[in-house]
């Protein structure tokens, strides 16, 4: 089974089904408020309905493993990660908060390059 939460939950669900290092769901969640924290926002919690919305979803994506995005149904963020070598959930997490620098808070904008992925893990309203 993938690893995924509540805001970035298609994404590792699809990555966990080809990664061979895994966590737990309170690994990548912890990983994700670890980020949150630092940033003053609430913390996320598992949420098994989105789970399940995230695995149909990477099933449907398993045989042809394209990283498309869901669209979430208008109800669910996601940010999608892959390698070439071994990702776990928590890697996925390290990778898309590594884009912090690239975040203007004052303009609430990405400056210098891609902060989509990290914007989505620390998003406020997220819940």
């Amino acid at each position: 089974m993938g690893l995924f939460s509540v805001l970035c939950v298609l994404g590792l669900v699809i990555v966990g089904d080809v990664a061979y290092g895994q966590d737990s769901e309170e690994d990548y969640v912890n990983a994700h408020n670890a980020a949150r924290s630092e940033v003053s926002v609430p913390n996320l919690v598992w949420d098994n309905t989105v789970a399940a919305f995230a695995q149909t979803y990477a099933n449907l994506r398993k045989a042809d493993c394209k990283l498309i995005h869901s669209g979430g149904g208008g109800r669910y963020g996601e940010n999608l990660a892959k390698s070439t070598g071994n990702l776990s959930g928590i890697g996925a997490v390290k990778l898309w908060v590594n884009e912090k620098p690239k975040y203007d808070y004052n303009s609430n904008k990405c400056v210098g390059g891609e902060c989509r992925h990290y914007t989505q893990v620390v998003w406020k309203n997220s819940a």
